[in-house]
């Protein structure tokens, strides 16, 4: 069972296909997809968000092998503005898009404090990584203010094609210390 996250300005359901219709409507927008991994179709299909959501994100759910969460403002519960998931494995344990109407008024920065939360001390994982391309300056920025460390580059394969990459990395003990400075 996944819970439901709460912040100050966010609301994080844990994804259904409801959200299907909404998120269709929403995601395929070059500003979202160009950084993500290129398992995203492009140009991404009328059904896109329902197959995902239906065919991967739910059954990964059920088998406590993901968390799929939508965000949404405290103040309009029932619009979609994002999604955030956190996956186990060696690297790319967290991974985000927002609308980007939405950005820059520091929403997915709220979303990663209660989801990297979540990732320690709900699941109790002792490490976090995070790739991303060395051109997507506004993930970046969301790593270094939450004391991440940069640990290597490379090269990965996202929607807009093959992209210098580097991977980012925070450990339980490093977290909290962070959230005890940042209080």
């Amino acid at each position: 069972m996944i819970v439901e996250g709460r912040t100050e300005r966010l609301i994080l359901r844990p994804q259904e296909v409801a959200d299907a219709e909404q998120i269709q409507e929403l995601f395929p927008q070059w500003e979202i997809v160009r950084y993500l991994m290129n398992r995203v179709p492009w140009p991404y299909p009328p059904d896109g968000a329902l197959c995902y959501i239906r065919d991967v994100a739910l059954p990964q759910m059920e088998r406590g092998e993901a968390w799929h969460w939508t965000i949404r403002m405290v103040a309009k519960p029932e619009q979609i503005i994002g999604s955030i998931s956190l996956v186990p494995g060696e690297k790319d344990n967290r991974g985000f898009w927002l609308d980007p109407q939405w950005q820059g008024q520091g929403l997915m920065s709220e979303a990663c404090v209660w989801v990297n939360d979540f990732w320690f001390e709900t699941l109790g994982f002792e490490v976090l990584r995070v790739s991303k391309a060395v051109g997507n300056t506004t993930s970046r920025r969301i790593s270094e203010k939450q004391g991440m460390r940069l640990i290597g580059f490379g090269e990965k394969d996202y929607v807009s094609g093959r992209l210098p990459s580097e991977i980012w990395e925070i450990t339980a003990g490093e977290w909290r210390t962070w959230k005890g400075r940042s209080r």
